[in-house]
């Protein structure tokens, strides 16, 4: 395949993507949402729910990974894309910069509250809640509560399981 031919079937799908977005954002039942988001190529496990509103990066779509029976609700911001900094020196421009595309592991049975923000490379851990507008900016432990700006862990209750 020729670097044009490569170009062109990566723009195709990318548009394709946005598209799907755009038609998932405004879709109902959960289902067809779900199965959207499916065919933009996220791994979403049974009977996982995604609602309205919800935004899944286009940029790599396929980095993000819902477990079974995890619950994504309305206004929801999953990113798998960011600039990567570390080359970041004074007078340059931001948009200069590569960027860096990083999975993100949503696990089993874990709930995302209204309006959370998940950041690239993050992984919110097995039965744990994410608060209404949290932004996650790093890793999640299993059966854990958290909430904030950034969010962070504010009760664990896996212990009350045995």
């Amino acid at each position: 395949m020729t670097n044009k031919n490569r170009g062109l079937k990566a723009i195709t799908v990318g548009v394709l993507s946005r598209l799907l977005q755009n038609i998932a954002y405004f879709a109902f039942p959960y289902q067809l949402v779900v199965l959207l988001h499916k065919i933009r190529g996220v791994k979403v496990g049974k009977g996982s729910h995604i609602s309205r509103y919800v935004i899944i990066d286009d940029q790599v779509s396929a980095k993000v990974i819902i477990e079974e029976g995890v619950a994504v609700t309305q206004g929801v911001m999953i990113l798998t894309h960011q600039r990567d900094l570390k080359d970041l020196r004074p007078g340059m421009s931001i948009m200069s910069l590569d960027l860096k595309h990083l999975n993100v592991l949503i696990k089993r049975n874990a709930h995302i509250g209204i309006g959370a923000i998940i950041m690239p490379g993050v992984t919110i851990g097995e039965g744990s809640i994410i608060g209404a507008g949290a932004v996650v900016t790093k890793d999640i432990p299993d059966f854990s509560i958290a909430v904030g700006v950034p969010a962070r862990v504010i009760k664990s209750y896996y212990e009350d399981l045995d």
